[in-house]
């Protein structure tokens, strides 16, 4: 007889799917398991690599994408088990996680569901693991930011149950439908999710209709998983937002039906939290239109009082304000259709593009219709004050404050592991493109081993002590070896580093690819000709080449005269000087301010013209190393744009200054 069956939806997370599969193959030596897998029509290759890797999955393919709950539903139509466990393929379990929730579930006949400590990737617990139902009051401190101002308060903190403690087991409304435990028997009576709710909501109906049976919903802190929570829709195009507080309309309708107050006060909540996130998420879209708006608006008005000709009397009472609206609503109408607000981008060039494209229209219109062309000066001033003030809040937000911007730099890593595997982990890491990790060293099973290097990287300390050692080597990254220790250890080290602001990544088993908190690495080599590299457009080629010029003759107007008499006074080795004066190069078009240092080509490869500062990320690295500093050259060829270029050059200028002063 099969003790549970483990039901898992999977779409387009092959990665994260292999590394759970993994880790439930640790977790089923006490017990008889069956895994079933359906898939709501990926395209990233996950039912062949499945099918492939592991064959004793049971697999059902659908061909297309029916939602979680009645994709859940097909799998527990044929499923053997006594109990059914549905889990998200984006997390991992411990060794003991399901034999410990099949315990509970024996010994207490009055639980009919019951959910696990879910944790974040950073070690921190995912609040939605055990919840109360939306009520009406439970939404109002929801929604009016109540519950996260009084966190401990049992009178405002009710929705995610914050008053409680975590490291204790109790009765509870609903658990996470990341993880749900519950017996064959409570399907036959409940009949599973209700399909109607396509995504999200469905894990509160199940829980609520379990308690509508007399059944207890329990949530059980003794083991736990991690979760790397939202990964499948990440990966599809549908607006998860939207679909959240929609499911939860439904929730609402479906259950507090009979009291009209009820629904009308949890319809207005839902909406006005709906309002909230929307405006949360699209905040990069949003707050620059409005600022342009106002910029616009205050150029204009600015603009009528500069300009004070004798026979300029200001525009006609009768268009005041709109005159000062319209136009604004225009230009930001025209930087929308351009591309310029976008979620996860502050845009400069294409702000620059837009503003061009705005005058020319709003000129041409004056000039076509002469009853509005009250003053073409007024409109030339106002692009002018408008294009610096805009240009500037971008730059200074993608220089100073990474808005919008990806910030390139060397990750400190440690590679947990010492074996045969942990070495060509290593390698592989090493000679990957798709990221630049600094690997710092090895952490072993034991201090014994601890000094020696493997593959010319020393292991600098053991389980015991590793938190330790990434205090003193400021480490940013944490890569786990696979089998090399179980994933209880993984699970104690990550919850007991929570505090170090640290990023953890499991390799996969094969590894060729890792996986971490919202990022999934491939390491498996990709051939050259067929990657993208920004160094080759056309565009970022002009781009670079008017920064280069513009840059190059500021400097040998302003500054290579000064440095030049510097050096003539007080002749000394000075690494500024030695870059300056090679800045004939760069305006000739021969160089670059920033490059490859010693060779534009890697075989036909591109990689830049060669630049006077190198590349400032190599200082951490084995620049004795041929395959390191290639690995540097085409990542900074495929990820060259202004803003790198500028990252590279300002941080190099402040190193020289920095070392001058010592």
């Amino acid at each position: 007889m099969i003790d549970v069956s483990v039901i898992i939806v999977n779409y387009n997370v092959k990665e994260y799917l292999q590394n759970l599969l993994l880790s439930l193959e640790h977790a089923s030596n006490n017990l008889k398991l069956e895994i079933i897998v359906v898939d709501n029509n990926s395209d990233d290759g996950s039912p062949e690599i499945i099918q492939q890797k592991f064959p004793s999955v049971k697999f059902i393919l659908n061909k297309k994408n029916v939602g979680f709950g009645a994709a859940n539903n097909q799998a527990m139509q044929i499923a053997e088990g006594k109990y059914f466990l549905l889990i998200n393929p984006d997390t991992i379990v411990k060794e003991d996680t399901i034999d410990k929730m099949f315990h509970l579930m024996e010994n207490n006949p009055q639980i009919g569901l019951a959910g696990c400590k879910v944790l974040n990737p950073d070690g921190s617990l995912q609040l939605p693991c055990r919840r109360s139902f939306p009520g009406p009051w439970t939404s109002f401190t929801k929604v009016s930011g109540l519950s996260t101002m009084f966190p401990k308060s049992k009178l405002f903190a009710r929705y995610n149950l914050t008053f409680l403690d975590e490291n204790k087991s109790y009765e509870v409304d609903a658990v996470s439908g990341s993880f749900m435990f519950f017996k064959k028997e409570v399907f036959t009576k409940i009949g599973g999710f209700d399909p109607v709710f396509f995504m999200y909501g469905e894990d509160l109906d199940l829980c609520f209709r379990v308690q509508a049976e007399g059944y207890q919903v329990y949530f059980f802190h003794e083991t736990e998983i991690i979760h790397y929570k939202g990964e499948s829709t990440k990966r599809s195009n549908l607006d998860e937002t939207r679909i959240f507080y929609d499911a939860m309309k439904l929730f609402v309708n479906k259950h507090f039906s009979t009291s009209i107050i009820t629904k009308s006060l949890l319809s207005i909540a839902i909406t006005l939290r709906k309002l909230l996130t929307y405006f949360r998420v699209n905040s990069l879209i949003l707050i620059p239109a409005i600022i342009d708006f106002i910029l616009f608006s205050s150029s204009m008005f600015l603009a009528s009082k500069i300009y004070t000709p004798a026979n300029w009397r200001g525009f006609p009472p009768e268009i005041v304000p709109q005159i000062f609206f319209l136009p604004a609503i225009f230009q930001v109408l025209v930087s929308a259709f351009w591309g310029v607000y976008k979620k996860r981008e502050i845009s400069v060039l294409k702000f620059v593009s837009a503003v061009l494209i705005g005058v020319i229209i709003l000129a041409s219109f004056t000039f076509f219709f002469k009853q509005f062309a009250y003053s073409r000066a007024v409109l030339l001033i106002t692009y002018a004050l408008f294009t610096v003030t805009s240009f500037s809040w971008r730059t200074m937000l993608k220089l100073f404050f990474k808005v919008g911007a990806s910030e390139i730099s060397t990750q400190r890593t440690l590679i947990v592991g010492e074996s045969k595997k942990a070495i060509e982990l290593h390698s592989k890491i090493i000679q990957s493109t798709n990221d630049i990790h600094h690997i710092v060293g090895f952490i072993a099973k034991t201090r014994i081993n601890i000094g020696e290097l493997l593959n010319g990287v020393p292991i600098l300390g053991s389980l015991d002590n590793i938190n330790k050692v990434i205090e003193e080597k400021k480490i940013d990254k944490i890569i786990f070896t696979p089998g090399e220790i179980d994933f209880t250890t993984i699970f104690f080290i990550v919850a007991n580093s929570s505090r170090l602001n640290v990023d953890f990544m499991i390799a996969g088993d094969d590894q060729n690819f890792l996986v971490g908190k919202s990022s999934i690495n491939l390491l498996n080599e990709v051939p050259l000709v067929k990657v993208h590299y920004n160094i080759s457009e056309l565009s970022q080629k002009i781009i670079k080449r008017f920064f280069d010029f513009v840059i190059s003759i500021i400097v040998l107007v302003f500054v290579f005269p000064f440095l030049f008499l510097i050096n003539l006074v007080k002749p000394k080795e000075n690494n500024l000087y030695s870059i300056v004066r090679k800045t004939p190069e760069v305006l000739l078009g021969r160089k670059s301010f920033v490059g490859p240092e010693k060779s534009s080509y890697l075989g036909e490869l591109f990689l830049g013209k060669i630049g006077l500062t190198g590349l400032w990320f190599t200082e951490s690295l084995n620049k004795e190393s041929s395959k390191e500093i290639d690995k540097i050259n085409i990542y900074y060829a495929r990820n060259q744009n202004i803003w790198f270029d500028i990252e590279i050059l300002s941080k190099t200028l402040m190193k020289i200054l920095l070392k001058s002063e010592r």
